[in-house]
């Protein structure tokens, strides 16, 4: 876990999202999410204050396997060689938000195990992958094992989407 993430709270997610927000309409931007262990959390964080609409898109919660292929476009045989919780996996989810959202010009997709079950040597509780894509840009993912509780995870999870996509807006 990074410093970064120490002492996070609920009102430093929101006040993360209200910057997003903030940063968006400076650079006329749009966002989507696409969110596997957040379950919506993000887009629930940016939704939360008035007027987000009108930098907001949408987002998708792809929870399963079947969603991402189905709804975000997520090759199977990424799924099956590389699993939900990979680069790979996260790349494909943040290019799929952001081709069935054409207003968006940035995305974020995560996908992590949130706990307290389904760790494994290779991949612990708390390992989450983000991806980032912009449109007509490059997309970039990073990883991230945070500690605590599942809610923890999820809150730090939500707070670390929000510093990548300040990050590829510049």
């Amino acid at each position: 876990m990074s410093a970064a993430h120490a002492g996070f709270s609920e009102l430093s997610v929101l006040a993360a999202a209200e910057r997003t927000l903030t940063r968006l309409r400076q650079v006329d931007g749009h966002v989507v999410t696409a969110e596997s262990c957040t379950g919506g959390l993000v887009a629930a964080m940016l939704t939360h204050f008035s007027g987000s609409s009108d930098v907001t898109e949408g987002g998708f919660v792809t929870y399963s396997n079947t969603m991402k292929q189905k709804v975000l476009g997520v090759p199977a045989k990424i799924l099956e060689k590389h699993g939900a919780v990979s680069a790979q996996t996260v790349e494909k989810m943040a290019e799929g938000a952001l081709e069935a959202s054409p207003l968006a010009t940035v995305s974020v997709a995560i996908s992590g195990i949130a706990g307290p079950d389904g760790g494994s040597a290779e991949k612990p509780v708390g390992l989450v992958w983000f991806a980032t894509a912009m449109k007509n840009g490059a997309v970039i993912s990073d990883k991230q094992v945070f500690s605590g509780s599942r809610e923890d995870v999820r809150a730090q999870a939500a707070l670390h989407a929000f510093e990548l996509i300040l990050q590829r807006l510049g």
